[in-house]
């Protein structure tokens, strides 16, 4: 069961902030607004093929950065 302990005095927003973080980073949020209508094949191909692109882009970026500085430092 998923859920956040509220502190003495804090503010219930602040304890919803938490549990809204605490799902999303572990893709509850995401997979529950998915579920939420049907996806067809192709719409579950594109939807995938969107987020494989993310996270190659943002994997090309932070892999090919530090080439670069060892081999300037080589030299």
């Amino acid at each position: 069961m998923r859920g956040v302990t509220m502190k003495k005095g804090e503010p219930v927003d602040r304890a919803l902030k938490r549990l809204k973080t605490k799902l999303d980073s572990e893709g509850i949020l995401e997979e529950m607004r998915r579920r939420r209508s049907f996806e067809t094949p192709t719409e579950r191909k594109q939807r995938k093929l969107r987020t494989a692109s993310k996270r190659n882009k943002i994997r090309w970026r932070f892999s090919n950065a530090p080439a670069a500085e060892v081999t300037e430092a080589a030299e």
